[in-house]
Formats: C-alpha cells, sequence, structure tokens
C-alpha cells in the first residue's frame, strides 16, 4: 500500500509540471490561470523530491524550460527581435536539460538517438509518404476552415517568406528535440509508455496552441503528439520523427502562403473566405 501511494504522488508530481503547460500557455491571458501554473511548477519539485529524488531532479529539466519560455510569447511572429528572442529562448531549453544531464548528473538521460547503419524500414518509408497525403488532405481544412490560418502574419516580401519557411522548419525540429528527447525520454525513465506519452502529449499541443494551432486544433495535434511518441519508441530515432514533423510542416507553410494568397498557390482544394489578394 505505501508502494503504491508512493508511486501515485510520483504521477502527481509529473502531473502538477506538466499541467503547468496549458495554465502557462493556453491560458496565457487569463488573470488566474499562469499563476496557477507558477505554482504548479514548484509544488511538483518538491512532491517529486518528498519521493523520489532522481525524478525531481528529472522533472526539474522539464519544469526550467517551461519557466523559461513562459517568460517570452510563442505566437507567431516573424519581426527579427522575436525571432532572436524566440530562437534563443527555444535553444536554451534544449541545451540546458541536455548539458545537465551528461556532464551534471552524469546519467546521459536526455539523448538524441539515431540508428547508424540500420536503414529506416519499408513500412517507415511508406509512412513519410502517407504525412505528405495526410498532410495535404487535412491541413488545409483545419487552418481555413477554422480561421487559425490568420494567427499567423501574411508574408508578403521573399524575406517573410523565407522567415516563414526557416521559422516553422526550426519550430518543428525543436518541438521534436524537446518534447520527446527530453520530456518525454525524462518521464518514460520512470514510468510505463502510455503515462509519458501521455503527459508529454499535453505539453506539446499547449506549446502548439500558443503557437497558432487553435480552435479545433488539439483535435489534429494531440493524435500527432501521441503518434509521435509512439514511433520514438519503437524506431528509436530522432532523425525519423524529425522528418516526419518537416513533411507534415513542408505543408504547414504551403498552406498559410496559400490561405493569405490563394493566387500565388493554387494547389489547394478548399478556398480562403477572404485571403490577403
Amino acid at each position: 500500500m505505501r508502494a503504491m501511494r508512493s508511486r501515485l504522488d510520483e504521477v502527481l508530481a509529473a502531473g502538477l509540471i506538466v499541467a503547468a503547460a496549458p495554465a502557462l500557455f493556453v491560458f496565457r491571458d487569463s488573470p488566474t490561470f499562469p499563476w496557477l501554473g507558477y505554482v504548479a511548477l514548484p509544488g511538483g519539485l518538491a512532491l517529486a523530491f518528498a519521493r523520489n529524488r532522481v525524478l525531481a531532479r528529472d522533472l526539474f529539466l522539464v519544469a526550467a524550460p517551461l519557466f523559461l519560455i513562459s517568460l517570452i510569447s510563442v505566437e507567431a511572429n516573424l519581426e527579427w527581435g522575436n525571432i532572436a528572442v524566440m530562437g534563443t529562448v527555444l535553444t536554451i531549453s534544449v541545451v540546458f536539460p541536455y548539458v545537465m544531464s551528461r556532464f551534471v548528473f552524469r546519467d546521459h538521460a536526455v539523448r538524441f538517438p539515431g540508428r547508424p547503419g540500420e536503414p529506416w524500414t519499408r513500412g517507415e518509408w511508406a509512412w513519410l509518404a502517407a504525412v505528405l497525403v495526410l498532410g495535404y488532405g487535412i491541413l488545409p481544412v483545419y487552418f481555413i476552415t477554422s480561421g487559425s490560418y490568420l494567427n499567423w502574419p501574411a508574408v508578403e516580401s521573399p524575406s517573410e517568406i523565407a522567415r516563414l519557411f526557416v521559422g516553422v522548419g526550426f519550430v518543428g525540429i525543436w518541438d521534436e528535440l524537446f518534447f520527446i528527447c527530453v520530456v518525454f525520454a525524462l518521464l518514460r525513465r520512470h514510468f510505463p509508455f502510455w503515462v509519458a506519452n501521455a503527459l508529454q502529449a499535453v505539453v506539446f499541443v499547449s506549446f502548439l496552441w500558443e503557437l497558432g494551432y487553435r480552435s479545433w486544433g488539439p483535435a489534429l495535434t494531440l493524435p500527432f503528439a501521441l503518434i509521435q511518441g509512439w514511433i520514438f519508441e519503437k524506431s528509436r530515432s530522432v532523425y525519423y520523427i524529425i522528418t516526419v514533423h518537416l513533411l507534415f510542416d513542408v505543408v504547414v507553410f504551403l498552406v498559410l502562403v496559400y490561405a493569405h494568397h490563394p493566387q500565388w498557390l493554387p494547389i489547394f482544394f478548399v478556398t480562403p473566405p477572404g485571403g490577403t489578394s
């Protein structure tokens, strides 16, 4: 009974850390919820420390980046100053847990594994093709019918188009490095796959909500986050899940340009209600 209670406390501790993500990102504009997030982070760490110090250490490597990211806005913004700030903060949010895990804690729990010399399977190649088909069929419907494309600026100049392309790709790569290789991997050390994957998906979806995947976006981003965690568990290759994500992001980029300027890129079957001309 005592062991079961300790285990439940560990899950609760991780749950508090994870629950801070929607409080900090989904409800950022609320006068109350962000403060609940800032309470949940130390609360979860304190509970973990009382039960399992290794868990507390790993949760700290999740909580610290969440706190840092919460200090900036991650809404889509292509201004150079915002790109510099956001890029720096997101990079630190991956580098910090990696450095702490490898050189301070010396357990190397944060890794970015591949499969050197082991080719991708036919099933993995087939999924990459399916990703493009699914992205082409689903993403225009989501962005245009929900109006979520308006959460991204209407790019006009070649510089803005290039910044949108690079920004979408950078965030996509970062998503996998942080949510999967940091959050999921650290939680997986302590919990069964389905628990760790569900928890990382909550953080994943919360971040993407603030980024701009709103309205019924979570109906897409939640399954995507869960599938990415499952693929990583099976493939043990960060390069593969990044490739999957970037293929989706290529379609995301094209849809965003099309939604604002349908005459530039008439390759989708959903007509924007009032794209910028």
